[in-house]
Parts: C-alpha cells; structure tokens; sequence
C-alpha cells in the first residue's frame, strides 16, 4: 500500500465521513460524494451557505474517514482552504462532470451558490482488520510529518515476555529491548498496562 492506493481506495468508496468542528467545538459529520482526485491531493464542493463550509473556512481543518468492504480503513487528516477564484468554476465543473447527480441538486446556474475546497497537505492512515496479522501505515502527503502513534518499548525493558504474552496480535518481537512491530499494532495499549516495569511508553515521549 501507498498514498497513492489509498487515494484510490477512497475514490473507490464514493461516499466519505467529513468532520469538522462547530464553533461551540462540538464534533460534525456528514457525507461528501462531489469530490475529484489528483495524484497530489483531492477537491470537495459543497454550498457557502452551509455549517459545513461555515465550519471549514473558519478553522479548516477536516478528517475524512473511508471504509472498504474488505475491512480496510483510510483516514485522512488535514487542512481544507477555497480553491484560488479565477479556478473555481474549473473544479465545479469538473466535479459536475464526474458526478452527474450534482445536476440534480443544483440545476443550472444555481450551482454557482457551491464552492470547491482543496486539500493537498494531510495524514493519510491505512488500517486493514481483514488480516491477520492487522496492517496499518501513515503516509505523507503535500508538506506534512507524519504523526506518531501506538507505542515502544524502553531501555527499562526486562525481557520477561509479559508484553509478549498480551498483545492481541503477537506483533511483539523479543530482543533487548523487546520490539513492536509497528505496522501490526492495534494501539490497544495492552502491552502498557501490564508491562510490570512501566517500559512501554507512547510514541514521541
């Protein structure tokens, strides 16, 4: 898997969870179908007179959240921004063409109430259950680091296999330190609460 997979996927899935947060910070989610692809990022329209847009061009920042029939989960996490003016009507038209059921929503001249939002700097997770072990990856895409998450093991590591003898997918390797293989951890956290010498720790501490 890729960013570029996982881009892929999503377009596959059709219809995508966007969240944002309301002013109160309450969390807001909905489904977005009117988006277009590109290999270095992705373009949404939705209406200025909605929440939504409201929601985005006052913080911006959006999770968007896929789910395959195979049990693969791809998050994307970023900042949305308008798309530059003299462009607009480029990428609502090209959305339109690539969504024909836009044309019922907003017939004619009323899709000019729309305004198309890029993202081109995000997270990108990938998560398959529907393997055993689980996979998980986070790529990069635009001008962003990738987060860390889940866990690793300390100095203060023992050797007693207790780590080990918990982790739900046995995606634990012994050594001095033992090792999480992390692309096969859940992040559950089971290693952590019953390591007896406190060596598990999240990851960047």
């Amino acid at each position: 898997m890729d960013l570029q997979g996982c881009l892929e996927k999503l377009q596959y899935v059709g219809v995508l969870n966007f969240a944002t947060v309301d002013e109160d910070g309450a969390p807001q989610i909905r489904n977005i179908s009117a988006i277009h692809y590109e290999k270095d990022g992705l373009y949404f329209f939705t209406a200025r007179g909605k929440d939504f847009c409201k929601q985005l061009l006052r913080d911006g920042r959006v999770q968007i959240l896929g789910y395959t029939k195979y049990k693969e989960m791809i998050r994307l996490s970023g900042k949305a921004y308008p798309v530059e003016d003299d462009l607009q009507e480029k990428w609502i038209d090209t959305i339109f063409e690539e969504q024909p059921y836009l044309a019922n929503v907003y017939p004619n001249d009323t899709r000019k109430i729309g305004i198309v939002f890029a993202i081109k700097d995000a997270a990108v997770e990938y998560f398959h259950l529907g393997v055993h072990p689980i996979f998980r990856e986070t790529y990069s895409m635009g001008n962003i680091e990738k987060p860390l998450k889940g866990y690793h093991i300390t100095e203060k590591c023992i050797g007693c296999g207790t780590c080990k003898k918990h982790c739900p997918q046995g995606c634990i390797q012994e050594g001095k330190p033992f090792l999480i293989q992390q692309e096969h951890c859940l992040h559950c956290g089971s290693c952590l609460e019953h390591c007896p010498m406190q060596a598990v720790v999240a990851r960047g501490e």
